[in-house]
């Protein structure tokens, strides 16, 4: 992602980033980021186009970062197609991807994984490439106006690829070094090896982790405690990310189904447990689909809409409505984020110089399909 100078394997040894200290915004703070505002521009790759919540990542002292990628280019040209080998060390190896429509795959150390809407996916500097993602051949303006959704249909899958995803710090401050590039790769050899190497904070928990849209502990569960006002039942479905991420961040949608339709894939049997939504010091809450409404600390209520974000501080604002068809994206960064430092700059060149330099150990599997992710960089 990042072209930094090159650098000297000799001189390395980093295993701790020892830049400044993260620090969550711990005051009474509210940042709206409104899609009517929304810029998508092709930061990283030509065929993607970002849409950063600025408005919240500046809010909360650029400590954390969610976006929107939207497939926008033909997998067959040469300037998109799969990318290379490459991993991302952001502060705790965080990485977080919710696919919303179309369907990806992706090989996380030499496996793949073909996912589609409500797919999500934790991984903590694994090594890791994009393979094949759909698109729709819609022009780019009706392109980013197609619809998302946590629940796989074939209509949603049928669009460009698109997916949520989110990083401590901005991914342009910390080492993002190409392993293999495009054109070393050998694709009856290079998929089957794994790496690992010393070179970040990764919390003691912290791995891979990934959830089916329609695996049990995927299920929506009905919210039972009358918090949240809504025509149609409310439930709640966890995504399962605050033990793989090191217990830095929460995870949870909160949704509805349309009126008159049972669209999501839920289990009636037990009720959801309402105490997620006071984990998070800082939370973030992103609009899928449909229309919620909150309140701020001193009353006041606001509305958000499809693609809209908040960030805001622990106590700051409540979930208190939601419309028929909504789908939320609830986020809670926890206190664990404080303990994590930064990058410096020339530990980020320094890295990202190395590029394949390292690799310093190799596994082969007898098949892609077997045996457990073997490529992290364990700390």
């Amino acid at each position: 992602m990042n072209v930094h100078a090159a650098g000297d394997l000799k001189t390395t040894g980093l295993t701790h980033p020892n830049g400044a200290p993260l620090r969550l915004n711990m005051q009474d703070f509210v940042a709206i980021d409104r899609d009517r505002n929304a810029k998508f521009e092709a930061t990283y790759r030509p065929q993607a186009l970002y849409n950063r919540a600025n408005e919240g990542f500046h809010a909360n002292n650029e400590t954390f970062l969610l976006h929107e990628v939207a497939t926008n280019l033909p997998i067959y040209r040469p300037e998109t197609g799969p990318t290379d080998f490459h991993l991302h060390l952001p502060p705790g190896g965080f990485q977080l991807v919710l696919v919303t429509s179309g369907a990806f795959t992706f090989d996380y150390d030499g496996r793949f994984y073909n996912v589609g809407p409500g797919a999500v996916m934790l991984q903590s500097a694994i090594v890791h490439r994009q393979l094949f993602y759909t698109w729709s051949g819609l022009p780019t303006e009706e392109n980013l106006k197609t619809p998302q959704t946590v629940v796989p249909d074939p209509i949603s899958m049928g669009y460009s690829g698109k997916f949520l995803e989110a990083f401590i710090t901005d991914p342009t401050t910390f080492p993002n070094p190409t392993i293999v590039g495009p054109d070393q790769i050998d694709e009856a050899e290079t998929p089957r090896l794994a790496w690992s190497h010393k070179l970040h904070d990764r919390p003691v928990d912290a791995g891979f982790w990934l959830q089916d849209p329609l695996a049990l502990d995927a299920l929506f569960k009905p919210l039972t405690d009358g918090s949240i006002k809504s025509a149609l039942p409310v439930y709640l479905r966890d995504i399962g990310i605050e033990v793989p991420s090191g217990h830095l961040v929460t995870g949870h949608i909160i949704a509805t189904d349309p009126r008159g339709q049972s669209l999501l894939p839920k289990s009636t049997s037990i009720a959801a447990d309402a105490s997620c939504f006071t984990k998070g010091e800082v939370v973030i809450y992103r609009v899928i689909r449909g229309l919620a409404e909150f309140r701020k600390r001193a009353g006041e209520t606001f509305e958000l809409a499809v693609g809209d974000v908040v960030t805001a501080g622990k106590d700051s604002i409540s979930l208190v409505g939601l419309g028929e068809n909504t789908q939320l994206l609830r986020l809670g960064l926890l206190k664990g984020m404080n303990e994590l430092r930064s990058w410096t700059p020339a530990q980020r060149d320094e890295i990202d110089g190395l590029a394949g330099q390292i690799i310093t150990h190799s596994d082969v599997r007898p098949l892609r399909t077997e045996g457990k992710p073997v490529g992290y960089l364990y700390g």
